[in-house]
């Protein structure tokens, strides 16, 4: 089963959230219906990610952008742990730092773009500059809106330099986020997650949405597609997640690099050795 199909936003077409099931789940029924083939998706996840990590011919960047309690840190957890911590990496960007505020919007991510071989996760990321600066007006529309199109020569570049990048748009509706609210409300070792902003942020419930369909609409294409997770089943949201990157990372044709020894001259050496107990 390959999900990309399913999930993808094409380019040049028009994002409806609305029209966006949260709750689809596929074939499967259940949870339990679907552990087999999480647990198959992590591993095979694994063995490429060793592979990448060997070669260093390619870089994968993973970006998940979504509301308040969408599962982004779930999902990090989810994909981090099928991976090899060497070759991983996992960043935030929230408030922009006032030395960043400085700089052009984009100066603060690129030190964090994954080398070749290495993973790169984006817990929110360089979107949140056409989302929440959107949203509550801190920047004027001639510039937030100039910043779709600096945005894609962007990720043209680090695809150009063997980057390839999965954007993910963890999508739940009003009513699961705030059931997950009041989850967390009553679980001590989540209440540290909650926020006076929370409540506050759910009146600009429709703005958000306006903004994350125009940032797909404009920023999903061939070279760094948009793809619409339903994440009200969190179950489905780790597995759809995990389907992407395996056929994703199965698509580089990874290989591990040729041995940069003379094997058999290892190999008798080892023998001596074992033999004179050295």
């Amino acid at each position: 089963m390959d999900l990309r199909r399913k999930l993808i936003v094409k380019p040049g077409t028009t994002v409806r959230l609305k029209d966006v099931n949260a709750s689809y789940h596929a074939h499967y029924k259940t949870e339990h219906d679907a552990d087999k083939d999480i647990e198959e998706h992590q591993a095979r996840v694994s063995a490429y990610q060793q592979k990448l990590y060997a070669e260093k011919k390619h870089a994968l960047l993973i970006v998940l952008q979504g509301i308040d309690a969408a599962g982004k840190d779930g999902t990090c957890w989810h994909v981090m742990k099928a991976m090899n911590p060497q070759g991983t990496s996992v960043h935030g960007f929230k408030q922009p730092a006032e030395e960043e505020k400085l700089h052009d919007f984009l100066w603060r991510v690129h030190p964090y773009t994954p080398a070749r071989g290495q993973v790169s996760v984006f817990n929110r990321s360089h979107y949140e500059d056409v989302l929440v600066t959107r949203v509550h007006d801190l920047v004027p529309k001639k510039i937030w809106s100039n910043r779709y199109d600096l945005i894609n020569d962007f990720e043209k570049m680090l695809v150009a330099n063997n980057v390839t990048i999965l954007k993910f748009f963890l999508y739940i509706t009003p009513e699961e986020q705030l059931e997950r609210f009041r989850q967390r409300l009553n679980d001590p070792a989540r209440q540290w997650k909650i926020s006076d902003a929370d409540y506050k942020e759910r009146e600009y419930w429709d703005k958000y949405t306006a903004a994350y369909q125009d940032m797909m609409e404009k920023c999903s294409t061939k070279h760094a597609p948009w793809y619409i997770i339903p994440s009200n089943n969190k179950w489905f949201r780790n597995l759809a997640v995990s389907n992407i990157i395996w056929k994703t990372l199965q698509d580089m044709d990874l290989k591990f690099p040729e041995p940069t020894v003379d094997i058999e001259k290892i190999r008798k050496e080892y023998h001596h050795a074992k033999k004179e107990n050295i």
